[in-house]
């Protein structure tokens, strides 16, 4: 889970997913709109008898924070909570296991702020079940040619590893970047994602309001996405003024045209 405001429990009540489901929570910064429903959150697992632990992932003061607020108002919980700081000033590897690897993404705020960047673990090739049949391979030497192995026949014939599988499906990538003033720091670490989230909280007309709250336009979301040459943009964070926030999709779509408007419980496949 990325960020956790204060209608968090309210969406997972109306999609039905279960929230007890989470492992680990990544907070981008200590702005209440990104933080203040993690008390709530963590309360309601707790009366539903979750015993699987759980990770928070922040800025230092994070713990600092919040661990008096679970300690008063959670005392006793039958699960682990465990924090664990990042430096939201470089870009580093915070979490992996063996399908995804979560990298930090330095932005551009008011406060310290970071992004994520998410990346599947490269996968396994596939393997050519008739090739396998034809060559009498045994079962123990399958896990090591999807690895990309080449395979030594009984007789000293050497089988190269493209004759027996075909390419693994290609890994994809997801980058978090709310809430941030446009930066190009931030293009190599994103650079060639297939989709990028980035905030667009200001229409052009407002960019003087973007520059001094540190936030970005639809423009400057677009302009990012283009140079880093992503796939897929999605925008969001909008300001409450604008009413139709087609005014925002359509200034992005100027600059980068394969962007959509983010929604609430939309799923994107990618």
């Amino acid at each position: 889970m990325i960020d956790c405001g204060e209608g968090a429990q309210l969406q997972f009540r109306r999609t039905k997913l279960n929230f007890n489901r989470i492992y680990d929570i990544f907070i981008s910064h200590l702005h209440g709109d990104h933080c203040f429903g993690l008390l709530g959150l963590i309360s309601s697992m707790g009366m539903l008898g979750r015993t699987a632990p759980l990770t928070i992932y922040g800025h230092r003061d994070l713990e600092v924070l919040f661990k008096p607020l679970f300690d008063f108002f959670c005392k006793g919980l039958p699960f682990d909570v465990k924090f664990i700081a990042y430096n939201p000033n470089i870009s580093e590897l915070i979490y992996e296991d063996r399908s995804i690897q979560v990298y930090t993404i330095p932005l551009n705020h008011r406060i310290p702020t970071a992004g994520f960047l998410f990346r599947e673990t490269i996968r396994e090739r596939h393997i050519l079940k008739e090739m396998i049949d034809f060559y009498n391979i045994p079962l123990k030497c399958i896990p090591a040619i999807k690895k990309g192995e080449d395979y030594v026949t009984p007789d000293g014939e050497t089988v190269v590893n493209e004759r027996l599988t075909i390419p693994p499906t290609p890994s994809r990538s997801y980058a978090y970047c709310s809430d941030t003033a446009p930066t190009d720091k931030i293009i190599p670490i994103i650079k060639d994602v297939d989709l990028l989230y980035h905030e667009a909280t200001f229409a052009k007309s407002e960019s003087k309001r973007a520059k001094s709250t540190m936030h970005s336009t639809a423009e400057d979301a677009a302009t990012v996405a283009k140079k880093a040459n992503v796939k897929k943009l999605i925008i969001g964070h909008y300001s409450a003024r604008y009413s139709d926030d087609r005014v925002l999709l359509n200034e992005a779509r100027l600059v980068f045209d394969n962007t959509i408007l983010a929604d609430e419980n939309m799923c994107i496949e990618i």
